[in-house]
């Protein structure tokens, strides 16, 4: 989940579904999780959950994975941080487990909670949404969110060729989010769509190649 700060100075860490693998799960799914490598000899994977309390990642039943399978959890045990140790109903040994290295774990938005606070929002919420600037102008669409540490910020593809933009999301840029409307009304800076070298951390091709949420779930 992403929340919407009052200003820059205050913005929080995204919901970490918001940085999950792009294209790798029904548009209408959220990622939850992403298996990690195995556990041991009988099966067991760590994974590295996106919800808000990483062990409720087993309390929405059946996860579809990308690559079009169901896993049922069987078993959970925290390790540290987002990071479980997960017993899965179709791995029965170390064979198996290092097969679904790297799956993406998803579950329908409809299985997720409702969001509690106006400035909290699922990824899989924004991602999609038209974004107007202050004249009622469409400036482009959300791709995605992004984070690298200092708070999270929409990816927008702009109506115009060349790269995406990153515009950061709190209440001074993003004043208002019509989700009925399916739009963001924004306030971008002087030099919003200025092409530059992407942020540290950033590599613009891998990016393009990846897809969120609340994403804390």
């Amino acid at each position: 989940m992403a929340r919407r700060p009052d200003d820059s100075a205050s913005r929080t860490s995204a919901a970490k579904a918001g940085t999950e693998p792009r294209n790798q799960r029904p548009a209408d799914h959220v990622v939850i999780a992403v298996v990690g490598a195995p556990h041991g000899l009988r099966g067991e994977v760590r994974v590295k959950s996106y919800t808000e309390n990483p062990m409720a990642v087993g309390d929405y039943g059946p996860l579809l994975g990308a690559d079009g399978k169901t896993y049922r959890i069987k078993a959970l045990r925290p390790v540290k941080d987002d990071i479980i140790i997960a017993r899965l109903e179709s791995v029965a040994d170390r064979t198996a487990a290092e097969a679904i290295t790297n799956l993406v774990l998803s579950v329908a938005r409809g299985q997720l909670p409702p969001v509690e606070d106006d400035d909290e929002f699922y990824h899989a919420d924004l991602v999609g949404l038209s974004v107007l600037d202050e004249s009622g102008q469409v400036i482009g669409q959300v791709i995605g969110l992004m984070n690298f540490g200092a708070g999270d910020m929409l990816d927008i593809k702009l109506n115009r060729p060349g790269p995406s933009a990153l515009l950061p999301f709190t209440k001074a840029f993003v004043p208002t989010i019509d989700l009925a409307q399916r739009v963001i009304h924004a306030r971008p800076p002087a030099d919003f769509g200025v092409d530059s070298p992407p942020p540290p951390g950033r590599d613009e091709t891998k990016s393009k190649s990846k897809q969120t949420g609340r994403d804390k779930a």
